[in-house]
């Protein structure tokens, strides 16, 4: 699903279809999309989704900072994450392993999330600890010819106790780490719940903002079923010229042929 005046390329969510992890990319394809969004790739076959990238032409859009040992997986949900420097060298182990993972896929955009807030430890070196985290980070993933898309989320619905949530923190720590491989993932669901302003905070930040995911609010389900103007905020991220991926990170209301349909009337191709 790509064309018209769009200059992005929309991702559909794999969840959306119901059968083998592999069989979706050939579903995504029927459907007319040129990505898709598959975030959790520790546990597949890395070599059967290429073949599947290749036969189909479905690109992954994204995939998140894992490890495929769940002992270390552990350790750093224990750890908390990025906001604990005591986090920071298995944080750049388990990032290593995912680029090489995203060669194997061809993906370019690694996603990273900060962890939950840390009880009794002030957010000023918690911030500092992410930032330091970033910078150590970002040789990596420029010498791979990558990027990491760090996320924002909403505490107030579905991520209580998350560290990032707002533009303007998201929007220092950029400053800060300084490197345009470590760039922001906007998530209109999220942002809308945190502070709204939507279309100015991403005409003001496109220049930082290196993925999107859309869903709508309340619900979290598809564009077009809550509050959110998708026409608009579509149409204000294709004026930014933004040439990344936009991809859909929701639940459907109704069968996916539908919404479909409905999402290529709504994206005016």
């Amino acid at each position: 699903m790509n064309g018209g005046m769009y200059m992005f390329t929309v991702a559909v969510n794999s969840g959306w279809f119901k059968c083998d992890e592999y069989e979706k990319f050939n579903e995504a394809a029927k459907r007319g999309f040129k990505a898709m969004e598959m975030l959790i790739w520790a546990k597949l076959d890395l070599a059967r989704v290429r073949r599947e990238i290749d036969k189909t032409g479905v690109a992954v859009s994204a995939i998140l900072t894992q490890t495929t040992d769940p002992e270390k997986q552990k350790a750093m949900s224990a750890l908390r994450g990025i906001v604990n420097e005591e986090a920071r060298d298995l944080f750049l182990e388990m990032l290593r392993e995912t680029i090489q993972a995203a060669k194997t896929l061809g993906t370019k955009n690694i996603v990273v999330t900060t962890g939950n807030e840390m009880e009794g430890k002030p957010r000023a070196s918690q911030h500092d600890s992410i930032v330091k985290a970033l910078k150590a980070a970002a040789p990596l993933v420029e010498a791979a010819g990558m990027k990491i898309v760090v996320e924002p989320l909403n505490v107030l619905v579905n991520h209580k106790g998350y560290y990032l949530s707002t533009m303007a923190e998201s929007v220092e720590i950029m400053d800060e780490v300084a490197s345009p491989n470590v760039q922001i993932l906007y998530d209109v669901y999220h942002q809308q719940i945190t502070e709204g302003n939507l279309i100015n905070n991403i005409r003001t930040h496109i220049s930082r903002i290196g993925h999107f995911h859309v869903a709508d609010v309340p619900g979290r389900q598809e564009p077009g079923t809550g509050e959110i103007n998708y026409r608009n905020v579509f149409r204000a991220i294709r004026e930014t010229g933004f040439d990344g991926f936009v991809a859909f990170e929701c639940m459907l209301s109704m069968d996916v042929d539908t919404v479909c349909a409905r999402m290529r009337e709504m994206l005016e191709y």
